[in-house]
């Protein structure tokens, strides 16, 4: 069953390409008292995540913190080398955009938004959403249909409804 608006988000490790190679993130403290956008999408480097999604949430990151939101965080079933390389060449790191490798896709699954499409190498995947929580508990809430354009989850449709 996925996630729903009045949801607590569930306790995770993420991975981060940190200054010593990979970290593990909580991310538990990353929502403790705090407004959190959180963004998924099925793959770093995909044509529709890299030239919609993604700087989507980099066109708006300025306007999150305008209303309040303390960190905005991209999710993916990647590791955190790619997500590290992703960040850079996308400018998304350098606009604040925290990259989150979820490697197992065990995040993508606890919030039940876990897909496949063997025929193009797409195993557990994340179905495109873009949530806002406070305090770990889901306020808004976009997903898209799986294997759905990206309009419903892009960063300007998120900021609207904050």
């Amino acid at each position: 069953m996925a996630i729903s608006v009045g949801d607590k988000l569930p306790e995770t490790t993420f991975l981060i390409f940190g200054e010593n190679g990979p970290e593990a993130v909580e991310l538990a403290p990353k929502l403790k008292g705090r407004k959190v956008v959180i963004f998924g999408l099925p793959g770093a480097f995909t044509r529709a995540c890299d030239a919609t999604h993604l700087p989507s949430f980099i066109r708006t990151r300025a306007g999150f913190a305008e209303k309040g939101v303390d960190e905005v965080i991209c999710v993916s079933v990647n590791d955190p080398f790619v997500m590290a390389a992703w960040g850079e060449s996308s400018g998304a790191t350098a606009a604040g955009i925290t990259m989150l490798g979820d490697p197992a896709a065990e995040f993508t699954k606890a919030i039940g938004l876990d897909f496949s499409v063997p025929a193009i190498g797409l195993l557990d995947r994340c179905q495109r959403f873009a949530l806002m929580a406070e305090d770990g508990v889901v306020k808004v809430l976009n997903l898209e249909e799986e294997g759905g354009a990206c309009k419903l989850t892009v960063g300007e449709e998120l900021l609207e409804k904050i």
